[in-house]
């Protein structure tokens, strides 16, 4: 499993409107091929900044799948205009050596 981890800087005072829009959106993404789950988080010291986890079966359900799919035109409309500026978005994948000590 992968997850994309987005720093959605929004606009202040459009945070309200943002998570109305997000409401609407999550169904998109939800709605997707390899789509797992997601969360999103507020963050405490900054009110205009949120955190998007989301988990994908794969990469390419993501960047190919996802991003390029009629579903990403729709989140698009519904999202990108809050943000400034625009997220950063990156994966992360398990770390298999991780293990617990005895």
């Amino acid at each position: 499993m992968i997850l994309e981890v987005a720093i959605l800087n929004v606009v202040p005072g459009q945070e309200a409107d943002f998570e109305s829009a997000f409401s609407c959106a999550q169904k998109i993404i939800a709605a997707q091929r390899g789509y797992v789950s997601h969360e999103v988080r507020r963050c405490m010291e900054n009110a205009s900044r949120y955190v998007l986890l989301v988990n994908w079966e794969t990469l390419e359900d993501h960047t190919e799948g996802f991003r390029q799919s009629e579903g990403y035109l729709e989140w698009k409309a519904l999202l990108h205009h809050f943000y400034d500026p625009f997220p950063t978005v990156e994966h992360y994948e398990p770390v298999p050596s991780l293990k617990t000590c005895n």
